[in-house]
Protein backbone atom coordinates (compact mmCIF):
# COMPACT_ATOMS: atom_id res chain seq x y z
CA UNK A 1 0.00 0.00 0.00
CA UNK A 2 0.76 3.50 -0.72
CA UNK A 3 0.39 6.19 1.35
CA UNK A 4 0.88 10.04 1.31
CA UNK A 5 2.27 11.95 3.55
CA UNK A 6 3.12 16.05 4.09
CA UNK A 7 7.15 16.12 5.16
CA UNK A 8 6.14 18.52 7.70
CA UNK A 9 4.15 16.02 9.38
CA UNK A 10 5.63 13.95 12.29
CA UNK A 11 7.12 10.07 11.27
CA UNK A 12 5.10 7.13 13.25
CA UNK A 13 5.56 3.68 13.65
CA UNK A 14 3.51 2.70 11.13
CA UNK A 15 4.78 4.92 8.59
CA UNK A 16 6.66 2.12 6.88
CA UNK A 17 9.76 3.07 4.49
CA UNK A 18 9.43 6.79 3.59
CA UNK A 19 10.77 8.14 1.03
CA UNK A 20 10.71 12.55 0.00
CA UNK A 21 9.28 13.04 -3.66
CA UNK A 22 10.32 16.75 -4.61
CA UNK A 23 12.52 18.50 -6.53
CA UNK A 24 12.77 21.19 -4.19
CA UNK A 25 14.10 20.30 -0.37
CA UNK A 26 11.61 21.58 1.88
CA UNK A 27 12.12 24.64 3.58
CA UNK A 28 12.97 24.83 7.16
CA UNK A 29 13.86 20.93 7.25
CA UNK A 30 17.41 19.51 8.29
CA UNK A 31 18.20 16.27 6.30
CA UNK A 32 19.38 14.68 9.96
CA UNK A 33 15.19 15.53 11.27
CA UNK A 34 13.33 14.01 8.38
CA UNK A 35 13.01 10.13 9.01
CA UNK A 36 13.35 8.67 5.79
CA UNK A 37 14.87 6.11 3.19
CA UNK A 38 15.83 8.72 0.24
CA UNK A 39 15.09 11.81 -1.63
CA UNK A 40 13.43 10.82 -5.03
CA UNK A 41 14.04 14.32 -6.85
CA UNK A 42 13.85 12.53 -10.36
CA UNK A 43 10.24 11.01 -9.75
CA UNK A 44 8.66 14.19 -8.27
CA UNK A 45 6.69 16.49 -11.76
CA UNK A 46 9.22 18.46 -13.79
CA UNK A 47 9.81 22.63 -12.89
CA UNK A 48 8.02 23.28 -15.85
CA UNK A 49 4.92 20.87 -14.90
CA UNK A 50 4.50 22.44 -11.45
CA UNK A 51 4.95 25.83 -12.16
CA UNK A 52 1.70 25.01 -15.20
CA UNK A 53 -0.24 23.59 -13.04
CA UNK A 54 0.04 26.17 -10.13
CA UNK A 55 -2.33 23.86 -7.35
CA UNK A 56 -5.20 25.04 -9.77
CA UNK A 57 -8.22 22.07 -9.23
CA UNK A 58 -9.32 22.53 -13.12
CA UNK A 59 -6.06 21.34 -14.43
CA UNK A 60 -5.69 18.16 -12.15
CA UNK A 61 -7.07 15.38 -14.59
CA UNK A 62 -4.41 16.96 -16.89
CA UNK A 63 -1.72 17.02 -14.64
CA UNK A 64 -1.96 13.74 -14.00
CA UNK A 65 -1.87 12.68 -17.67
CA UNK A 66 1.00 14.77 -17.89
CA UNK A 67 2.97 13.94 -14.74
CA UNK A 68 2.55 10.01 -16.18
CA UNK A 69 4.07 10.73 -19.01
CA UNK A 70 7.04 12.42 -17.88
CA UNK A 71 7.39 9.05 -15.17
CA UNK A 72 7.25 7.25 -18.66
CA UNK A 73 9.59 8.48 -20.12
CA UNK A 74 11.75 8.51 -17.04
CA UNK A 75 11.89 4.61 -16.47
CA UNK A 76 15.58 4.96 -14.56
CA UNK A 77 12.99 7.34 -12.00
Amino acid sequence: MLKIKRVYENAEANDGTRFLVERLWPRGMKKEELKMEAWLKDVAPSDGLRKWFAHDPLKWKEFQKRYRAELESNPNA
